[in-house]
């Protein structure tokens, strides 16, 4: 079994002529993305690796004028089976490039649907091919150029074994008999792939259990300053803002206001160090909204209004159906429903089959397996 030994470094807009005509006889791609969100406030996309049997093209897209661009309309052609691994992540930094994907094959998503207890790249390529991809590398920083031999080497084998390995994950699919599911899967995550959301309009989970509402109210003002002053501070020292301060400490933070320096720094997520440089920024942001609370100035929390009546009692009979289902069949139980085609059903409450179809990634095969036990479960609850 021979995998691609030839690995043609892309620094050149010219040169991305050289990859089209290497990936135009071929039906099958294997496509990999590093960026470098562990090491600066604004990620950027540092590479696109394509290979495929012969070649690997590592496109440099922080070389002067080298772009993604000219190959959209490659990423683009559905008749060709682009191989990620684990793509929605990368499906992202592409879209950013104006790069949408179609004839997408996931070999995380399709493992995971096959139930492989093991689902990894590292994984998967050890097991099926008998490969060791070093993994030591997965957070290095790939912005630094020149870019270390053995980055070069890590990024290329990321996609070396990738094509042969999607054929094998594919043959594993269509012996399961799930190859349809599996692609329905594929096809949304392209089809629901956007740029990555706003750091600075972040959705904020604050834990608010056991709170009530004047401590939620507190605890959403405080969150929300918190998140200003990291983006500052990350931007500033140019490193993630979950560096400067996780999701977890913001949130601990936010819900157990500190006082002093004293309690700040025995938060467990609390970093000594942003302790150090922005601790007395806290406390004041803390002191300043328990004020605002006290006045009355903190706007209290919307009550939780219930969703339409029934529809909670609609996914919970849909997500019995799927188990019932699924144990028959002998399959995972997201092959016969995906959580949202079970949100997106139970929302829609049809009366007839007929009307699943209007789902886009439902598909025939489902309506011939499911159709009527369906529209027969969401009977007996109506």
């Amino acid at each position: 079994m021979g995998f691609p030994e030839r690995t043609i470094d892309v620094t050149r807009p010219s040169q991305l002529d050289e990859v089209k005509a290497g990936v135009a006889a071929v039906q099958e791609l294997a496509v990999d993305v590093e960026a470098d969100s562990m090491h600066h406030f604004r990620a950027s996309l540092c590479f696109v690796q394509v290979g495929t049997d012969e070649s690997i093209f590592l496109v440099d897209t922080l070389a002067p004028e080298v772009s993604v661009a000219p190959l959209g309309d490659v990423f683009a052609d559905a008749s060709r089976t682009k191989i990620f691994h684990a793509a929605m992540g990368d499906l992202q930094y592409l879209a950013e490039a104006g790069i949408r994907v179609a004839g997408l094959f996931d070999t995380h998503r399709a493992a995971t649907l096959l139930g492989w207890p093991k689902v990894g790249l590292g994984d998967l390529v050890l097991e099926k091919l008998g490969a060791t991809l070093k993994k030591e590398h997965q957070q290095a920083d790939f912005s630094q150029r020149p870019l270390p031999a053995e980055l070069r080497a890590y990024i290329a084998d990321d996609v070396r074994y990738l094509t042969t390995l999607g054929r094998m994950v594919k043959q594993a699919c269509v012996d399961a008999d799930i190859l349809e599911e599996v692609e329905l899967d594929c096809a949304r995550m392209c089809a629901e792939a956007q740029v990555r959301p706003d750091i600075t309009n972040a959705e904020l989970k604050i834990p608010k259990q056991g709170l009530n509402a004047k401590e939620v109210a507190l605890a959403q003002a405080i969150a929300k300053g918190l998140h200003a002053l990291r983006l500052e501070a990350a931007e500033a020292a140019d490193i993630p803002m979950g560096r400067m301060l996780s999701n977890t400490a913001l949130g601990e933070i936010a819900v157990k206001p500190p006082t002093s320096l004293k309690e700040l720094g025995k938060i467990k997520n609390v970093r000594g160090q942003f302790v150090r440089e922005h601790g007395d920024r806290v406390i004041e942001l803390v002191k300043v909204q328990i004020e605002k609370l006290r006045n009355g100035e903190l706007a209290m929390p919307d009550e939780k209004k219930d969703r339409e009546p029934g529809r909670r009692r609609r996914e919970d009979a849909l997500l019995a159906f799927r188990k019932e289902a699924a144990a028959k069949r002998k399959v995972a139980g997201s092959v016969v429903l995906s959580n949202p085609l079970v949100e997106e059903i139970a929302a829609m409450n049809p009366t007839s089959p007929e009307q699943l179809l209007a789902l886009p990634f439902f598909g025939k095969k489902r309506l011939a397996l499911y159709g009527e036990g369906i529209v027969a479960t969401l009977a007996q609850v109506r």
